[in-house]
């Protein structure tokens, strides 16, 4: 795909979060290249020519408010600028002034003209992605790039969250959040509950914008929200209606949301992000909570007889509270080996681990999940949603293994086939991927 200086392909999020294409084409990435690549597309460059591939490298830029972009191996970048960032642009011509490089050097030749060594490391990538080569004269080298400035902790220079910070902010906002549970003394000072509640929400969206800015407020502001529906859900529960078991569940919902993204946050800051509050899973995730909330709400108009059964709500917040502690259990397990999204390509630090709760199921944090969604239905007791959440989170959980178990076994081979062997997945009636011999 042929792009100018005054235009570079956008890489965008399909529905499934751990892919994304080119906006315009039909070219997709594997999951491992996705985030790299959509944080390149909304940064600034100087880009006349790039063919972004399967292959990518991450180099720092010299380019005001740049920091991170993916680069294809044989891909050369050539804008006419030097390390200030100023291309050099021809109004004639989409191509530059500085003699045009193409887009795959698979040409030695061509690459002993840049006087560039074939590039074979990411470090050479990022050495060819930074100095912005012209083709030089036999006898004139290639002057060497200046100092590369530190790569950003975080999608994009702008992104400047101090490493570590995140938990502790997310963690002082939810609380602030959660302090919506002072509003009956506001209630019993004389104001209406709904103007109560409105003042509230407007003070503490006007307090987090005056003390953050972006990319803090994105963190603060769903922190917030999670905890300021904790605490809604924490009212409800003690509240003498037919609704105190829903406020059972809007708590467990937020709590497991919230924990996410803090558990992340503590244990692999390295692929912490904004969607490690799954709060945009899926639209499949959209679609089941909605449909729960609607099955409840219909019974409970028309059968309320049917939502105070309160040892199967007792049942199902036994259900919820044993899934979520297992799933964070494997999480800090796990270590800096857990991901949100399934890997396609094994990382230095990456290992099996087999020790804990991994000694007695291969997938724990899965099980989890699955007792916990599970549980969510049978607390409200929602007959329908109970039985089709029963099968869907089943049958999804049955190809997340075997999708999960193909890397790993590409991982580990025979280490990991060993494991499989011994130990079960922890879902009932699922076996994981199935290996000929």
């Amino acid at each position: 795909m042929e792009n100018t200086h005054t235009q570079k392909p956008m890489w965008v999020k399909e529905s499934r979060p751990e892919y994304c294409h080119l906006k315009g084409s039909g070219t997709r990435l594997a999951p491992a290249q996705c985030r790299s690549a959509i944080e390149w597309s909304v940064m600034p460059t100087c880009l006349q020519s790039s063919k972004l591939g399967p292959n990518f490298c991450r180099a720092p830029w010299p380019l005001p408010g740049c920091c991170v972009a993916p680069l294809r191996r044989h891909a050369v970048p050539s804008c006419g600028a030097g390390p200030a960032g100023s291309a050099a642009r021809s109004n004639s011509s989409p191509q530059p002034r500085a003699a045009a490089v193409s887009r795959d050097l698979a040409d030695s030749a061509q690459l002993r003209a840049l006087a560039l060594p074939e590039p074979a490391s990411a470090a050479e990538c990022a050495g060819a992605a930074f100095g912005f080569p012209r083709l030089q004269s036999a006898h004139r080298p290639a002057s060497p790039p200046p100092a590369l400035p530190p790569p950003c902790a975080m999608a994009g220079c702008a992104a400047r969250v101090p490493p570590g910070s995140e938990a502790r902010l997310s963690l002082a906002t939810f609380l602030l959040g959660a302090s919506v549970l002072a509003l009956p003394l506001l209630t019993r000072a004389g104001l209406q509950g709904r103007t109560g509640l409105a003042l509230y929400v407007a003070g503490l969206n006007a307090l987090l914008l005056l003390l953050y800015r972006p990319p803090r407020y994105q963190i603060a502001i769903r922190a917030c929200f999670l905890g300021f529906v904790f605490g809604c859900g924490v009212l409800l529960s003690f509240s003498q209606s037919s609704w105190n078991h829903f406020g059972w569940y809007v708590c467990s919902l937020s709590l497991f949301h919230y924990s996410e993204y803090l558990v992340t946050a503590v244990n692999n800051p390295k692929s912490l992000s904004l969607d490690s509050f799954l709060l945009n899973h899926s639209l499949e995730y959209t679609v089941a909570a909605l449909s729960s909330w609607i099955e409840f709400t219909l019974e409970n108009i028309f059968w309320p007889e049917l939502k105070q059964i309160t040892w199967l709500s007792a049942a199902g917040l036994l259900m919820v509270i044993f899934g979520e502690c297992l799933r964070k259990v494997a999480m800090f397990t796990a270590g800096s080996n857990f991901n949100h999204v399934v890997q396609s390509e094994k990382s230095d630090t990456h290992t099996l681990v087999t020790s804990g709760v991994y000694a007695w199921c291969r997938h724990p944090s899965y099980v989890g999940w699955f007792y916990w969604s599970i549980g969510t239905q049978v607390m409200l007791c929602n007959p329908i949603c109970g039985v089709v959440y029963a099968l869907t989170v089943w049958r999804f959980f049955r190809d997340r293994t075997e999708e999960e178990e193909i890397s790993l076994i590409h991982f580990f081979g025979e280490e990991y086939l060993d494991y499989k062997k011994r130990v079960p997945t922890g879902l009932p009636f699922i076996k994981g991927v199935k290996v000929g011999l």
